[in-house]
């Protein structure tokens, strides 16, 4: 039997720049809308003795003949938990392994290319003001996906400790990047507000947002973890990465329902139908908020790249 390929983080940098991850993850979402791909719903499994979990993404894509799953677990340590993630990707036709390789920082990249689809779709044309809360590899890999939706006259990075991270002085238009400790005080006036904290708790109050604006949100491993207060949702013109599956997973989304704040019939669109054009439009009336937790799929699109890259 041909042994799969094995690819760790450091193989995986040196092949990501040969591979358009938003053109896959596009192609893929669009295999959705039209029924040639199948996204299970993800699932938490806890350790015993509450030592923590892992998240299990799961996905097949018909027309590229793969099926495969993603392992990420959180295990708590003293002060610092472990955070990993490995993807296989198998064949539907022979059902062998094709590839196994470290995800970590390809979830960052998917993760990050899908933030931006959802704002490049969402966003006013002329929007001009991009904030992004956060300043680790998650926001980073945000900023650069996001240079070059629209011409930028202002961009802002905001986290507590953003003075001793590697946070870049221009994008490549030459615009250059404010810092801030104060997020609340980033968001003001923002067009586009990028959140990329793994904050369990809201990391800014939405409601001093213009109607307009945009407010792309992604998850972590913390239970219920969720950037915007959850009553919020009532305000906001929703949307997510997959309707099927975001609203029981994502944490605001959750205590919202519960709470009698929002329900996820109300969801204006997610990405399959905002690229088939099938999605409600923002109202401009209300913020527009994209939720994300990451699928099963998108780890297998992006693997799916890696595999090609590799092979070539």
């Amino acid at each position: 039997m041909t042994q799969p390929i094995v690819l760790d983080e450091a193989q995986i940098t040196a092949l990501l720049p040969k591979a358009d991850l938003r053109g896959v993850l596009e192609r893929m979402f669009r295999a959705l809308a039209d029924g040639k791909a199948v996204q299970p719903p993800q699932t938490l499994s806890l350790f015993p003795h509450s030592r923590g979990d892992f998240i299990t993404y799961l996905g097949v894509l018909a027309d590229e003949k793969v099926f495969g799953a993603k392992l990420s677990p959180y295990i708590p340590g003293d002060g610092n938990a472990v955070v990993t993630a490995w993807t296989l990707l198998m064949s539907t036709e022979t059902g062998i392994p094709l590839l196994l390789c470290d995800s970590k920082k390809l979830t960052t990249e998917r993760t990050a290319a899908a933030s931006i689809i959802a704002a490049d779709l969402l966003a006013v044309p002329d929007a001009s003001v991009l904030t992004i809360v956060g300043s680790g590899p998650m926001a980073l890999a945000h900023l650069r996906y996001a240079e070059s939706i629209r011409p930028w006259r202002e961009v802002r990075i905001a986290s507590p400790n953003v003075e001793t991270t590697l946070v870049p002085h221009m994008i490549s238009s030459g615009v250059p990047v404010a810092k801030s400790t104060n997020a609340q005080d980033a968001i003001q006036g923002a067009d586009v507000v990028l959140l990329c904290t793994s904050s369990g708790t809201p990391v800014i109050n939405a409601s001093t947002l213009s109607k307009a604006a945009v407010i792309t949100s992604i998850s972590t491993n913390v239970a219920d973890a969720h950037e915007v207060d959850p009553a919020a949702l009532q305000g906001f013109d929703v949307y997510c990465d997959y309707r099927k599956t975001t609203p029981a997973a994502a944490g605001e989304m959750k205590l919202a329902t519960a709470a009698g704040h929002w329900d996820p019939e109300s969801l204006c669109g997610d990405l399959p139908e905002l690229l088939r054009g099938r999605a409600k439009p923002p109202s401009r009336e209300r913020t527009a908020f994209f939720r994300s937790i990451g699928l099963g799929l998108e780890d297998i699109a992006a693997a799916v790249a890696l595999l090609k890259g590799a092979r070539a």
